[in-house]
């Protein structure tokens, strides 16, 4: 099954194909979980370590939880 961007523009399908579609989703997915461990590991530091609540990690960790569950439920239910 080729991707609908490489149906659309050919020329790409000389430097893109699904392999590189497939890592370029597993890379950024593990990407977004590094990244959700290391605003959670801060924000627990200053809470344990300063004593001090950042609303801003909260808020990145909040909206990290809520878009990867808005999407699973997406793709489970128009899949």
């Amino acid at each position: 099954m080729t991707h609908p961007i490489l149906s659309r523009i050919p020329y790409l399908r000389a430097f893109v194909d699904e392999r590189f579609l497939e890592h370029r989703r597993r890379s950024s997915s593990i990407a977004g979980f590094a990244s959700l461990i290391l605003a959670g590991g801060i924000f627990e530091y200053r809470i344990f370590v300063s004593h001090i609540l950042s609303w801003d990690l909260l808020a990145i960790i909040t909206t990290f939880a809520v878009v990867k569950l808005s999407l699973f439920a997406w793709f489970r239910f128009n899949d």
